[in-house]
């Protein structure tokens, strides 16, 4: 048995980023390890949606834990960082935020957990913290020297095929008539194909990630994009995930980041 440790900036992105990995390695016999650096104050939530006294960060907590039983996680742990905002928002400066922590500082906090459970494995994002959302990026600064502290020697950066967003999120654009989000060309979700290093067929995981994205009601509706589609469509747009290792490629090279474990 081998122990994942998945580090991720807010609760739901678990889920959406590296869900159908987190609960194969838990099938194959594996232990997760879940690392949050915010609970995600900053989330948004319909009018009413709270019970009376109950607040966001409390519910979001809450979320993540039934979404990590649901992945097979063993254990779930908070950094102790707040919520940035998205990039260019006023929030970001505000101490406290994952955004303005010490590199140095969040990684000594991550690297005692990695050394702790011994990791075999850390996931991360890639540079551009996969979109470009601040608390995001500083999951790929923190997690990469959080490994060095550690000698957690395999890190993977949990990422996106660009390519396939830009073609699916076309497609989709053409049949709707909607255009908001500008030229495809445009998009600045993820990595080309040229650059990942590991695709992960994840289609027998499929439900369970979908589950653990229901797990996460408050920021995950019925009508959002993850769950309004069709099963069938939701399994082809969510049945791989990808990954860089720094080392590995060019071009896809690893189809199981616990591969030998």
């Amino acid at each position: 048995m081998a122990t994942l440790v998945t580090f991720h900036a807010h609760p739901d992105d678990e889920c959406i980023n590296c869900g159908g990995v987190m609960r194969k390695a838990a099938d194959e016999g594996h232990r997760v390890v879940l690392v949050v650096a915010t609970r995600g104050e900053l989330g948004e939530v319909e009018d009413g949606f709270l019970a009376p006294g109950e607040d966001l960060t409390t519910r979001r907590v809450a979320e993540t834990h039934a979404a990590a039983d649901i992945l097979g996680v063993s254990r779930v742990e908070f950094l102790g960082y707040t919520d940035s905002g998205m990039m260019g928002e006023p929030s970001n400066d505000t101490p406290g935020t994952f955004w303005t922590a010490s590199v140095e500082e969040a990684a000594a906090r991550l690297a005692k957990i990695l050394v702790d459970e011994s990791a075999d494995v850390l996931t991360i994002y890639d540079d551009n913290g996969g979109y470009g959302h601040p608390d995001h990026i500083q999951v790929y600064r923190v997690g990469k020297r959080a490994a060095e502290l550690a000698g957690t020697a395999r890190v993977y950066q949990a990422t996106a095929n660009r390519d396939d967003v830009r073609k699916h999120m076309s497609e989709a654009a053409a049949a709707d008539g909607d255009d908001s989000f500008g030229p495809p060309e445009e998009w600045e979700i993820g990595k080309p194909l040229a650059e990942l290093t590991a695709r992960v067929d994840v289609s027998a995981h499929v439900a369970a990630k979908r589950a653990a994205m229901r797990a996460h009601a408050s920021q995950i509706s019925e009508e959002s994009f993850f769950l309004a589609m069709p099963d069938p469509v939701f399994a082809e747009a969510f049945g791989v995930e990808w990954f860089i290792r720094e080392g590995a490629g060019p071009g896809i090279t690893e189809t199981d980041i616990m591969a030998g474990l």
